[in-house]
């Protein structure tokens, strides 16, 4: 199809949002509406839809029309009516105060037309893009028997190819690409990466991509001190990488959830039944001695409440954080952990927050989180800079009624963690580059 000056234009390369011409373009964006649904197929929390509005309004008060693009789910199968994007139309006009028509595909001859017919104002969704296997550049009919260079050479090659091919067309539908999802940055797939390709002078990041990035950015390259990191979630397996590469930026890194545990274990403990990962206890004594190397503070409770069931109905009791009985499990911070996390967040300058140190899930093994959230509150109020990264973490500050006390709340999850752990991201440096 025939492209506006946009591609064309000579102009000096620009990733900035405000100060791109969107007058009469075609502004293909890549946002994260992957929102949950009820039975009903309802949106029943539009945090990611409002997060998106700005970029949106920008283009299309600037003169542009927009393309949406976005995940939802994982979907098996092209297409599942379960993951259809069509489901949250109606959220998204809300949203925005202005029509939203739907294409019922992200390929084909319809969604092509609808793109090329776009007029300035307008607003097209496409639907779900891990309808196409290509998006993600894995394939899901690999022949069985494969030997693993085999299947890592097709794999290679149908990124090469099919998912290549994908991304070319959706580029097709526009003259110019917006990266607005950071919660999939960290994903080298077609609308994420691969596109990018294909708009060499026409690529840019929205304002949520433009905020994440530089609060990131901003906290890992020019922090406070002192600066504390707490990390909670139940396996040290998932966190090795970002511990790591904490330990070389921050003054003390408190260590919470079911990592605690390993942790204990690790060094002769007895944790009960209790989430640990065998496996991970030479990674544990690894960390512990390149902390102490670095003279980085390495705080953990020293006790747990722990349970004899996962529910609310358990009983519950504290022991020594490395002295459980078997029958039961650690699923908090007991009373001198409270303590000891909250006179240490209280006296840093600098915190980040990643993964709760209980199962916050559960009122009764909530309170520990909850600490953590009142004391990053309170250094917040006093003069510190918090940035809480996680859907578990976002989900406890606003659990507690405190996510408007806090610095900043990012967006990304894994996103967040890899960009901490490699400074920075395949969907950060395709719009750069």
């Amino acid at each position: 199809m025939e492209h506006l000056d946009c591609r064309r234009s000579r102009q000096r390369r620009t990733n900035v949002i405000g100060n791109y011409d969107f007058k009469g373009k075609r502004a293909i964006i890549r946002v994260d509406f992957n929102v949950p649904l009820n039975e009903q197929g309802q949106v029943t929390d539009n945090t990611r839809i409002l997060a998106a509005v700005p970029t949106i309004k920008k283009v299309l008060s600037a003169g542009g029309s927009v393309i949406l693009m976005s995940h939802l789910g994982r979907p098996k199968k092209n297409p599942d009516p379960k993951y259809s994007l069509g489901q949250i139309v109606g959220a998204v006009e809300e949203a925005l105060g202005t029509k939203v028509a739907f294409a019922g595909d992200c390929m084909g001859e319809k969604a092509a037309e609808m793109a090329k017919n776009l007029k300035p104002g307008e607003v097209m969704l496409l639907e779900n893009l891990r309808f196409y296997a290509e998006e993600e550049g894995k394939p899901r009919d690999l022949k069985e028997g494969l030997s693993k260079e085999e299947e890592k050479a097709a794999k290679e090659a149908f990124k090469k190819g099919p998912q290549q091919e994908f991304a070319k067309k959706l580029a097709s539908y526009a003259d110019c690409y917006i990266n607005d999802a950071f919660g999939t940055a960290h994903r080298k797939h077609a609308s994420t990466y691969v596109i990018a390709g294909f708009f060499p002078n026409d690529k840019m990041f929205g304002y949520l991509m433009e905020k994440e990035v530089k609060a990131i950015s901003s906290l890992m390259e020019n922090p406070a001190h002192p600066f504390c990191a707490i990390i909670g979630g139940s396996k040290v397996s998932t966190k090795i990488g970002v511990i790591k590469a904490l330990i070389e930026k921050v003054d003390s890194i408190v260590i919470g959830g079911g990592m605690t545990y390993t942790f204990a274990a690790a060094q002769g403990g007895k944790v009960g039944d209790s989430i640990c990962e065998p496996d991970m206890f030479p990674v544990a004594l690894e960390i512990l001695e390149l902390a102490k190397q670095k003279g980085v503070k390495l705080v953990m409770s020293p006790d747990a409440l722990i349970a004899d069931q996962f529910s609310q109905e358990a009983n519950t009791k504290e022991a020594p954080a490395n002295a459980i009985p078997d029958g039961w499990e650690g699923v908090d911070i007991a009373e001198q952990g409270k303590k000891a996390f909250l006179e240490h967040i209280l006296g840093c300058k600098t915190i980040l927050w990643n993964g709760p140190v209980g199962v916050f899930e559960i009122d009764k093994f909530a309170t520990g989180s909850r600490v953590v959230a009142e004391a990053i509150a309170e250094a917040t109020a006093k003069g510190a800079y918090s940035l809480i990264g996680g859907g578990d973490s976002v989900a406890c500050v606003n659990k507690f009624g405190l996510a408007d006390k806090v610095s900043y709340i990012s967006t990304g999850g894994g996103a967040l963690l890899e960009y901490i752990e490699f400074g920075t991201l395949p969907g950060v440096e395709a719009i750069k580059k």
